[in-house]
Formats: C-alpha cells, sequence, structure tokens
C-alpha cells in the first residue's frame, strides 16, 4: 500500500504527464489517506489538485466547485497563504468560465495576500495572469501595466517573459518612463 505523499507524487507525475483521468483517481486516493491521517490541509492540497486536473479537461465548473471545497477548508485552517493560492486558481477557472469579475476578484484578493504574506514570485505569477486577462479584454495599457508589474517581481523569466520585459524596457526608454 502506497503512503499518502507516495500518491500524491504519483498524482503529480501522472499530471505532467497529461494523464488526468489517472492523476484524478491517485490524487483522490491521496485525499483520502491525508484525512485518515488527519492532515485536513494537505487533503485539501489534493483536492485543490483534483480541481486543475477538472480546469486541464475543460470542466471548468466541475474544477470551482472542487477548488471551493478546499477553499472553505483552507479559510477554516486560517492558512492563508494556501487560501491564496487556491483563489489565484480560482480565477483562472472563473476566466475560462468568462466570468471575468469574479476573475479579477479572485487575482486581486490572491495578489493582495502573497504581496503582504511577501511571496515575491507568486505575487508576480498573479499579476502576469491578471494583466493576461486585462489584455484579451481589450485593456491594453492596463494589462501591460499590470504584467510589467508582475514581470518585475519574478526573479526567472522564460525566454517569451524575456523578450516581453526587453521590449517594455524599449517602449519605457521611448516614453520617457514607465506607462501607467
Amino acid at each position: 500500500m502506497a503512503t499518502a505523499q507516495e500518491l500524491q507524487d504519483q498524482g503529480v507525475k501522472l499530471f505532467r504527464q497529461k494523464d488526468y483521468e489517472a492523476a484524478a483517481r491517485v490524487f483522490q486516493q491521496a485525499k483520502d489517506a491525508y484525512e485518515a491521517d488527519g492532515q485536513r490541509d494537505i487533503a485539501a492540497e489534493m483536492q485543490t489538485n483534483i480541481g486543475l486536473v477538472h480546469r486541464a479537461l475543460g470542466e471548468n465548473q466541475q474544477a470551482l466547485d472542487t477548488m471551493q471545497e478546499a477553499l472553505q477548508t483552507f479559510h477554516e485552517l486560517n492558512d492563508t497563504l494556501r487560501t491564496a493560492k487556491v483563489l489565484g486558481n480560482m480565477g483562472g477557472v472563473y476566466a475560462a468560465l468568462a466570468d471575468k469579475e469574479q476573475a479579477y476578484n479572485c487575482y486581486r484578493q490572491a495578489a493582495d495576500t502573497f504581496k503582504a504574506l511577501g511571496e515575491s514570485k507568486l505575487y508576480g505569477e498573479t499579476l502576469i495572469a491578471m494583466g493576461d486577462l486585462q489584455m484579451r479584454e481589450g485593456k491594453i495599457m492596463s494589462g501591460a501595466s499590470t504584467y510589467e508589474v508582475g514581470l518585475d517581481n519574478l526573479d526567472q523569466l522564460s525566454p517569451s517573459q524575456k523578450v516581453i520585459k526587453g521590449l517594455m524596457g524599449i517602449r519605457n526608454k521611448l516614453s520617457g518612463g514607465k506607462a501607467g
């Protein structure tokens, strides 16, 4: 019989391999094992992972319902960091459901919490997601500004993020400062 941690690791591996149905089954087994061990916090993390599987499968309402259960647990445990992480994930699900107001609300709450906790990387990633949503809505300048603040909070950028940051630097030099 695999331990809860082994099941969790197996679920992550399956998720990365895009074997989503198998990942969901294994995450559920890990969740049950963590609950049996009295580890509600990690069981709720597995609940979030199951929600991420639903999101990857395009089952956005199921993803949202599943993540809301995890959110409730983290609220009850006064786990601020994990609450913010779930809110950030829920922002992406709301965006996929075209509920932009709720998406922004979740992203904003998550970003504010990450900033207050000094979680620069998570703060930056959340702002990038928010900026991307703004740009997809046609709010190009505010989206670019939000995205830029997000990039400024990341230590390691992907190749495409480096290009974007370089272009923003050129724009800033040409315009005489950061756009706002």
